[in-house]
């Protein structure tokens, strides 16, 4: 009987050391990959329906664009001329983005590496950042910042950002927007949004 009891005791350690230690790698586990969503609703007419996702370090300094619309960086050829970038043609296209990405001095290559289709049907937009920069260098440790940018129509424009660091657990991110002319006609073109640490 006493040697069953001390088997046990020995089984009970055994199993409390080895909830310890999962638990303990649970609570030590880094994330490994940023993962931004919104819900997407095409608006009507011309001046709308551009968006740009991009990472800055904790300067505000740019790291990488994770996505822009098509027309922002392409622009429409209309009568037969050569498109030019569509922020060129309407600088009031995701401005932020252009400014922080210094999309002026990067070449249609560049910009087409990081540029998609504005999505004809409204649907989650889902992007991933790994923690890499433009080369696929992974970036020191420390602190980030998410940007989502939307011009829900002409100088309409709102900017949702979330700070995190590379050391941090999974988990959502807190963020903040801020919008510079309310437009209650195209509030709904980009909602939901979020950012999840993986």
């Amino acid at each position: 009987m006493r040697q069953k009891k001390i088997y046990f005791v020995i089984i009970a350690a055994m199993l409390l050391s080895v909830i310890a230690v999962a638990q303990g790698s649970q609570k030590s586990k880094k994330a490994n990959a940023l993962e931004v969503s919104f819900n997407y609703q095409r608006q009507a007419g011309p001046g709308s329906n551009q968006y740009a996702v991009w990472i800055e370090n904790e300067k505000g300094e740019f790291v990488k664009t994770l996505f822009v619309t098509a027309y922002t960086t392409k622009g429409r050829a209309r009568g037969g001329e050569q498109a030019k970038r569509g922020y060129i043609v309407r600088p009031a296209c995701v401005p932020v983005w252009v400014k922080t990405s210094k999309a002026e001095e990067k070449t249609d290559q560049q910009l087409d590496a990081v540029t998609g289709a504005t999505p004809q049907n409204g649907g989650t937009q889902t992007f991933t950042w790994d923690f890499t920069d433009e080369q696929g260098k992974a970036v020191p440790q420390g602190k980030y910042k998410v940007k989502v940018e939307a011009t829900l129509i002409f100088d309409s424009d709102i900017i949702y950002t979330g700070t995190f660091s590379t050391k941090d657990k999974p988990g959502e991110i807190t963020l903040t927007s801020e919008i510079t002319k309310p437009d209650e006609q195209h509030k709904d073109m980009v909602t939901d949004v979020k950012a999840v640490l993986k």
